[in-house]
C-alpha cells in the first residue's frame, strides 16, 4: 500500500484495534527475531542463540519470545510457562533494558496483559499467574536453588563470570517437559560462546545491524557504518561476527587498527602484485591480488581485488582492470608456479602492462616475516578497510593458515609491500664448507 493507503486504514481503526496490532509480532518480527523450528541435531533446540550487531534487535526479540512464553502464544509457544529466569550482566541491565526498556518486556505486552514489575522483589507477574524472575550474572550462587521452565539470558559475551553463571542457570532448567532458553549477544569470543555455536542442540540466528535499519535513526547508521564498517570494531558491534586473534599469528587486530588511515597521501610508486594460482577451476586457490603505493617513506595498502575459482582470462582482466584504475607503475607476478603462464596470459590480455617477474627463494613464512615487522614499525598503513586479507593476516602462523587452504591475499600482499621497500632483496647464500 502507499502511504496514503496506510495512513487512511489505520486512522480507521480504534484504539484497542491499533494496540492489538502493535503487539502482534509475527507482523513485525525479521527472519532473525523468529524461533527456529528446530536445531542442527534434527530435534527441537534447547537453547536458541541469536547473535547479531548493535541495534539488529536483539531486545525485542528476546522481550517477544519471553512474553509467548509466559502467555503461551502460538505460534511461539505451546503452552504457558509459570516459572522464566531473566539473566543479564548485572541487576542494572535486566532492570533498564530487558524489563523497563524501550524494547523490554513492559513496553512489549498491549496494557490487558502486561505483568506488575516488583523492584524490591526482583519479579514480574503476569495476570495468568507466571511469574519471572531477574538475576544478575555477576551472582552465579543466585541461581542456585530455583528452577524454571525457561530462561532469557542478554549479552552473554559480556557476563564476568559467564561460564559459573551460565551452568548454574542449566540446573535449574528443568520444570515442564521442555525446559528451554533463548540466549541475545553481540558477539566476543568466549570459551562459551564459541561452544554454544557448535552444540548439536543449539539453533543459531545472526544479524547485522542493518537488518533493523527501518527501526533505527538513519543518522545513528550513517555515523557508525562511516567510522567503523570494516574494522576490527565494526565487524563485531555492527556485522555480529566473531572476531578473534591466533596466538601464533604474525599479525594480530590490534596491530592492523593501529596502522588503519582513512586515505593515502599522493604516492611515488603504485604496484599491482598478482599471486596466480598453479591451477584453475572450482577446486583451484584464489588469485591474489592487492595493490599498494608508497609516499612520504610508508607503505600504504590501497585495494585487495582476489578472486576465488576463475579461469586465468579473469583474473587477468581483473589485476589489469586495477592497474588502471590506480594508474599504477608494474604488475608484480610471482613466477614459480605457472607465473609464467601468468606472464603470458596478461600479455594476451593487455600487451602494453609492465610486467614484473618475482621469484620465491623462501617459503611463505620467511617471506612473510619482514613484511609483518615492517608493520611493527608503524611503516604499512592500511588505507581503507580490508576484512578478508586482514583475516587472512591475523590466521597466518608458521603452519600456514588454521583452514589449510593457500594464503593467496596475504602472498600478494607480501610481494606488493616487499616489491616497495628493500625486503624485496633476497639474503645472499652463505656457501657450506
Amino acid at each position: 500500500m502507499s502511504p496514503t493507503q496506510r495512513l487512511h486504514i489505520l486512522s480507521a481503526l480504534t484504539e484497542s484495534e491499533l494496540e492489538t496490532l502493535a503487539t502482534t509480532w509475527e507482523i513485525f518480527a525479521h527472519p532473525h527475531q523468529v524461533p527456529p523450528a528446530l536445531a542442527p541435531n534434527g530435534a527441537p533446540w534447547l537453547t536458541w542463540l541469536m547473535i547479531g550487531g548493535r541495534g539488529a534487535g536483539k531486545t525485542r526479540a528476546g522481550a517477544e519470545w519471553i512474553r509467548a512464553q509466559a502467555l503461551g502464544l502460538a505460534p511461539f509457544a505451546q503452552e504457558a510457562v509459570t516459572q522464566i529466569a531473566l539473566v543479564g550482566e548485572t541487576e542494572h541491565d535486566v532492570r533498564e533494558v530487558m524489563i523497563e526498556g524501550v524494547s523490554g518486556l513492559l513496553a512489549v505486552h498491549p496494557r490487558r496483559d502486561r505483568p506488575v514489575w516488583s523492584p524490591s522483589r526482583k519479579r514480574l507477574e503476569w495476570p495468568n499467574g507466571a511469574v519471572a524472575y531477574a538475576f544478575s550474572a555477576e551472582d552465579p550462587e543466585s541461581l542456585r536453588g530455583p528452577q524454571f521452565g525457561c530462561a532469557w539470558s542478554d549479552e552473554m559475551a559480556k557476563w564476568r563470570y559467564a561460564d559459573a553463571a551460565f551452568d548454574m542457570l542449566q540446573f535449574g532448567l528443568r520444570l515442564g517437559s521442555q525446559p528451554r532458553q533463548l540466549v541475545t549477544t553481540t558477539p566476543r569470543p568466549t570459551t562459551l560462546l564459541k561452544r554454544l555455536m557448535v552444540d548439536p542442540s543449539s539453533a543459531v540466528t545472526r544479524a547485522p545491524t542493518q537488518a533493523n535499519a527501518l527501526n533505527l535513526a538513519p543518522t545513528f547508521l550513517k555515523n557508525v557504518m562511516a567510522h567503523y564498517a570494516g574494522t576490527r570494531l565494526g565487524r563485531q558491534e555492527i556485522d555480529g561476527e566473531i572476531i578473534e586473534d591466533r596466538a601464533d599469528a604474525l599479525w594480530s587486530r590490534a596491530l592492523i587498527e593501529s596502522c588503519r588511515v582513512a586515505a593515502a597521501p599522493p604516492l611515488r610508486r603504485i604496484v599491482v602484485a598478482v599471486d596466480p594460482p598453479a591451477s584453475s577451476g572450482k577446486r583451484a586457490d584464489g588469485c591474489g591480488i592487492v595493490a599498494a603505493g608508497i609516499g612520504e617513506g610508508l607503505v600504504f595498502v590501497l585495494a585487495d581485488e582476489t578472486v576465488t575459482a576463475a579461469t586465468p582470462s579473469l583474473w587477468a582482466s581483473k589485476a589489469i582492470a586495477l592497474w588502471r584504475r590506480l594508474e599504477a607503475d608494474a604488475l608484480v607476478v610471482e613466477v614459480n608456479q605457472g607465473g609464467e603462464m601468468a606472464r603470458a596470459v596478461i600479455n594476451q590480455v593487455d600487451i602494453s602492462v609492465p610486467v614484473t617477474p618475482v621469484r620465491a627463494l623462501r617459503g611463505k613464512w620467511l617471506r612473510a616475516e619482514p613484511v609483518a615487522a615492517l608493520y611493527e614499525q608503524g611503516r604499512v598503513k592500511h588505507a581503507g578497510t580490508f576484512p578478508a586479507l586482514e583475516d587472512e593476516m591475523c590466521d597466518f602462523a608458521s603452519s600456514g593458515l588454521s583452514s589449510g587452504r593457500s594464503p593467496d591475499r596475504l602472498d600478494a600482499l607480501v610481494w606488493a609491500v616487499s616489491t616497495l621497500t628493500t625486503v624485496a632483496r633476497p639474503m645472499p647464500r652463505v656457501r657450506e664448507l
